[in-house]
């Protein structure tokens, strides 16, 4: 089917981290000490306990967004990357916005030596960031497939998009790749009212699609619920890095996707053989399960749990047990495989078309051998 027509239609970048609008709100003064203190998620997800475990080193997590400031608490971990914007040229490292420097410090900000400033998920991860969104926090989607067709060729061990909109035939072929390169892709699912249904590429099946909780650990009213959902994370006042060396807070599934893909650099770099798609089971395996039991449309899997996906004993997929336990002694051993080809097998998917929308969404099949969730706690 020729998609070709929907090439137009803009992506916007979810909440997160932003100087404007309802979802997001500056505060410019705010310290280091008070940043790391507002910092909510990373004692609800334990963070400094499973950076015990794993700090992301050796891992590098291409950023797709509006580009990342060379922030003081980032930039040990900043490497050069790209623009994909036509008629703006530039290595990724300059924001106009702050959204892309508020994701990549979700994921990777290392902050100062005494403690102070904030804190990423996985703080010796590196971020590639590729500018493909600009100041207006919208971009198109072939702008969006360049930046991923990028990631893949530089290498990259995970891919973050914290956007959703219009699909075109080049973004879709560019998230396939991405995904047969054994490559971790994570997407935000969409924000209400905005959106009303999961949006690409989160859709995408081997994707990982990311719902958002607040502080209760009960689902974030902005947070778009649907059948495509994988995990859930914080995504509720969520502080982080903003451009110039200040901070900011912000609330939407942006915020989410990128704490997720920072969990996926904790994964990868604990478990560097295994599979892109393996990573993706382990987080959904490991998930507390909220809501209805077992798996279910606003909360997926359930909440992601950072220590569990680093520690837990996960079967490989195709041979799950009634149960996700975690080992007595020592951490599960990675996974085996060619490191690609199980990633490969979950590419292939259906084409819908999105009641009322008008535009195309790809949706995910669920693999019948899904793991059960863990019980809620």
């Amino acid at each position: 089917m020729n998609l070709a027509p929907l090439a137009a239609a803009a992506l916007l970048l979810l909440g997160g981290i932003a100087p404007t609008g309802t979802s997001a709100e500056r505060a410019p003064d705010a310290p280091g000490e008070r940043i790391r203190r507002d910092q909510w998620h990373l004692r609800f997800l334990k963070s400094a306990e499973a950076n015990a475990i794993s700090r992301g080193d050796g891992v590098t997590v291409a950023v797709l967004d509006t580009g990342v400031d060379p922030h003081q608490d980032l930039r040990g971990n900043l490497l050069a990357g790209t623009s994909t914007i036509p008629g703006i040229p530039g290595d990724g490292r300059l924001d106009e916005n702050s959204h892309g420097t508020g994701m990549a410090g979700l994921i990777a900000a290392h902050g100062q030596p005494d403690s102070t400033g904030a804190m990423g998920i996985a703080p010796d991860a590196r971020i590639m960031p590729i500018k493909t969104s600009g100041s207006a926090n919208t971009g198109q989607p072939d702008d969006l497939a360049a930046g991923i067709d990028y990631a893949v060729a530089h290498h990259a061990d995970v891919i973050s998009i914290s956007s959703t909109g219009g699909v075109s035939a080049d973004l879709v072929r560019s998230v396939r790749v991405a995904l047969s390169s054994n490559i971790v892709v994570v997407a935000a699912a969409g924000n209400k009212p905005e959106d009303s249904y999961v949006g690409y590429p989160a859709t995408e099946s081997g994707v990982i699609a990311v719902g958002g909780i607040g502080q209760s650990g009960v689902v974030a009213p902005v947070s778009v619920d649907g059948p495509e959902i994988d995990v859930v994370a914080p995504a509720v006042d969520i502080y982080s890095t903003s451009y110039d060396g200040k901070y900011s807070k912000g609330t939407g599934t942006s915020s989410a996707t990128a704490i997720v893909a920072g969990a996926a650099a904790l994964i990868r770099s604990k478990y560097p053989d295994l599979p892109a798609a393996e990573v993706a089971h382990r987080l959904t395996a490991t998930a507390i399960d909220r809501g209805p039991p077992g798996r279910d449309d606003q909360y997926g899997y359930g909440i992601i749990d950072l220590v569990a996906a680093l520690t837990a004993d996960v079967p490989p997929i195709g041979f799950e047990s009634t149960g996700v336990t975690a080992p007595a002694s020592t951490a599960a051993a990675p996974g085996t495989g060619d490191g690609g080809s199980t990633a490969r097998g979950l590419a292939t998917l259906g084409v819908l078309l999105a009641a009322g929308g008008g535009y195309l969404v790809w949706r995910r099949r669920r693999r019948a051998g899904d793991p059960p969730p863990r019980i809620s706690r």
